[in-house]
C-alpha cells in the first residue's frame, strides 16, 4: 500500500464538541454477553477492550448498554442504572483508554426486541406482535404511555451521566436494528396518533428528546453520538428519505458523530448486507455518502468492510470520517496497526457454516462464533480465526447450558 494513501486513516479528527480522536478506526458495538449474572462489568471485558486499545483503534464503542435492568436486550448485558456500580464501570473505562483510545457506552433499550424469557411483557411504541417466527421468540408488547415514554428518556440520560462519571469519554445512542428508538422511527412499528407518531417529526421527537436529554446531563464538551438505521429494509418501515431527514435534524441538534447501519433482527442486512443487496461494496455506502454531502457532522460507516483499500476508498470518495468496524477487530484486535505501519491488509472474516442450515439457526452461528473470540480475548488468549464452528457450538453450550440455545436476540 501506498503510504501517502493510507495515511488518510492515521489523521486525527476533532469532532464539534472539540474532543479529538487519534485515527479513523472506529470499533462498532457488538454484544459481548460478558457482564456477571448481576449485569456488571467483569474482569472479561476489561481485558477485551484493552486488547483494542492497544491494536490502535482510535474509538471503541461498547456492546449496546441498557440503562434498565428491567429491559435487557439478552442476559448478561452491562446494565448501567446506579452509582453502586462506577468503581467496575471505571475500571472498565480505564481499561479503553489505553494507548489514546476513546471508549464510548452504547446506551440502548430493547423495546419490544427483549425475548420471551427475559421479559414477559416488554413495551414498545404500539402494540404490535410479530407477523414472522419472530414472533414464538418474543411476546406482543405492552403500548408505551406518555409518562412512560418521558421516564425512559430520563434513563437514557441518568446513564449517561453516569457513563461521564465512570470516566468513559463519550456516548452513543442506539437508534438501529429495531430496539426502541428504531421502532419510535418505523411507521411500520409505530402507529401512534399522539405527539409520538404519525408523521416523521412526531416519530422522531423520542430520539431528539433523549439526545437533548443527554446532552443537558452531560454537558456541551461531551462527545454524543448516535447509531442511525438507513433503512429498515421492510416493507411500510423507515425509509431511506426519512432517515436522510433524521441526519439533518440530529446534526443540527449538536450530535457529535452519526454511524450509519441498517436492517432489523427481521431483516439483519447490518449482517449479510452483500448477501441482500448483492454489492461488493461496504454496506450502506450509497447512503452514508448522500449523509455526508448533507449535513457538516462526521458521519462513521460501518459493515461490510474487508480491505485496507475498501476502507481508503470509502473516506476517499465517499468523504465518511471513521470507517466502522465490528467482525474484523474481533479476530483481530490488531488490525489498525498493521494498517497504519502501511500493510496491505485483507481481513480473515469469512462466512460462517456447519453445513447444516438448521444447525446454523439454532446455534445462531454467526452470532456465537464471534461471542466466543471475544470470550478468548477477555480471557487473555488471542482470537482463533479459522476455529472450526462445531468446536463454537460444543463451547457456547458448556458455557452456558441450555440458554446457549434459547433465542436470547432477534
Amino acid at each position: 500500500m501506498n503510504q501517502s494513501r493510507h495515511s488518510i486513516l492515521d489523521t486525527p479528527l476533532t469532532l464539534p464538541c472539540g474532543v479529538t480522536i487519534k485515527n479513523r478506526f472506529f470499533k462498532s458495538a457488538m454484544s459481548e454477553i460478558l457482564a456477571d449474572e448481576k449485569n456488571r462489568p467483569t474482569p472479561a471485558l476489561n481485558r477485551l477492550y484493552e486488547r483494542w486499545a492497544r491494536g490502535g483503534t482510535g474509538l471503541i464503542v461498547t456492546g449496546n448498554i441498557m440503562m434498565d435492568r428491567k429491559a435487557l436486550g439478552e442476559p448478561r448485558n452491562v446494565v448501567m442504572d446506579r452509582d453502586d456500580d462506577i468503581p467496575a464501570l471505571s475500571q472498565w473505562a480505564e481499561c479503553g483508554k489505553k494507548d489514546g483510545a476513546q471508549i464510548w457506552v452504547q446506551l440502548n433499550h430493547p423495546g419490544r426486541q427483549s425475548p420471551k424469557f427475559l421479559s414477559p411483557e416488554p413495551v414498545a411504541p404500539s402494540a404490535i406482535p410479530y407477523s414472522s417466527e419472530l414472533r414464538h421468540v418474543f411476546n406482543t408488547p405492552r403500548e408505551l404511555s406518555d409518562e412512560d415514554i418521558r421516564g425512559i428518556i430520563g434513563k437514557f440520560a441518568r446513564s449517561a451521566g453516569i457513563a461521564k462519571r465512570a470516566g468513559f469519554t463519550g456516548v452513543q445512542i442506539h437508534g438501529a436494528h429495531g430496539y426502541l428508538v428504531s421502532q419510535f422511527l418505523s411507521p411500520r412499528f409505530n402507529q401512534r396518533t399522539d405527539i409520538w407518531g404519525g408523521s416523521l417529526e412526531n416519530r422522531m421527537r423520542f430520539l431528539v428528546e433523549i439526545i437533548r436529554a443527554v446532552r443537558a446531563e452531560v454537558g456541551p464538551d461531551f462527545p454524543v453520538g448516535v447509531k442511525l438505521n438507513s433503512s429498515d429494509f421492510r416493507n411500510k418501515g423507515f425509509t431511506e428519505e426519512e432517515a436522510l431527514e433524521v441526519v439533518r435534524v440530529i446534526a443540527a441538534e449538536g450530535v457529535d458523530l452519526i454511524e450509519i447501519s441498517g436492517g432489523t433482527y427481521e431483516s439483519p442486512v447490518m449482517m449479510d448486507g452483500k448477501k441482500k443487496t448483492g454489492e461488493s461494496r461496504p454496506f450502506f455506502i450509497d447512503f452514508a455518502e448522500r449523509a455526508v454531502a448533507s449535513v457538516g457532522t462526521p458521519i462513521v460507516l460501518t459493515g461490510g468492510f474487508r480491505t485496507s483499500e475498501a476502507m481508503i476508498d470509502a473516506m476517499t470518495h465517499a468523504g465518511i470520517a471513521m470507517v466502522g468496524l465490528g467482525r474484523p477487530l474481533v479476530v483481530d484486535p490488531e488490525l489498525p496497526r498493521k494498517i497504519l505501519a502501511g500493510q496491505d491488509y485483507t481481513s480473515p472474516v469469512r462466512p460462517l457454516t456447519t453445513g447444516v442450515p438448521l444447525l446454523d439457526r439454532i446455534a445462531m452461528l454467526e452470532i456465537t462464533w464471534y461471542e466466543n473470540q471475544m470470550r478468548y480475548l477477555g480471557e487473555g488468549k488471542n482470537p482463533k480465526p479459522r476455529e472450526n464452528v462445531y468446536l463454537t457450538v460444543f463451547r457456547i453450550f458448556r458455557h452456558m447450558g441450555g440458554m446457549a440455545f434459547r433465542r436470547r436476540r432477534a
